[in-house]
């Protein structure tokens, strides 16, 4: 199937719900809503396991194929986000257990240590300087982030980078709340040092437009 040529898709008024009923009702073509709605948060989330580029994309792929293949199996009372992000984790894990790499995601060290306060820097009306200041300091983000543990990683860039609920973030990774409040934490501690006022920059990783096209398409053709 052909993906949409228009930019206009991604900002379609029909509710998620609406959008995944008409597709179970024969409207596949509708799936390329969902797939543009959830491209930038989803090549985030894989983005936490895994570092190739090409990886990430074809990980993100199948998710949505398999996603589209079981969508008769989703509950709508939850978002689609969320049971697609445990999709993506699946095969995320899948595409490590066949490098060899064990992962021990559901280990994690409690603290008593205070909630830290995070600052948002001002982003608007930056001048020359200031933006390539902005640049640079998104780069020493971005590395500082894949120093992070994985069960760390994860969860900052659901929680601090996609906004996600913590509720979904435990939904998604099947871990408790108080597990994702405590792994949240560690992740800013690990992170405040050299990037205390930076560590809400929703700019890092970004899934750009060409991107989103390609994948999307790609997707289109295979369902």
């Amino acid at each position: 199937m052909e993906a949409i040529k228009s930019n206009t898709i991604n900002d379609h008024k029909l509710k998620e719900e609406t959008v995944i009923k008409r597709i179970l009702s024969g409207e596949k073509e509708l799936y390329e809503i969902l797939v543009r709605r959830n491209n930038q948060k989803l090549y985030r989330v894989i983005r936490s396991y895994l570092k190739d580029e090409a990886e990430i994309e074809d990980v993100m792929q199948n998710s949505y194929i398999k996603a589209y293949t079981k969508l008769y199996q989703f509950n709508l009372e939850s978002q689609f986000s969320t049971w697609l992000i445990r999709i993506a984790i699946n095969e995320a894990l899948a595409a490590l257990r066949k490098k060899g790499k064990m992962l021990y995601l559901n280990n994690y060290s409690p603290t008593t240590d205070d909630v830290l306060v995070m600052e948002i820097p001002d982003r608007k009306n930056l001048n020359p300087q200031e933006k390539m200041a902005q640049k640079e300091t998104k780069q020493l983000l971005e590395q500082a982030i894949d120093q992070l543990e994985l069960k760390y990683r994860t969860v900052y860039i659901m929680k601090e980078v996609e906004e996600m609920s913590l509720k979904e973030i435990a939904a998604a990774l099947e871990i408790s709340l108080a597990n994702v409040k405590i792994r949240l934490h560690r992740s800013k501690e690990m992170l405040k040092e050299t990037l205390y006022r930076l560590s809400n920059n929703t700019a890092v990783f970004e899934f750009g437009f060409s991107r989103c096209d390609r994948l999307t398409e790609a997707v289109m053709k295979g369902i």
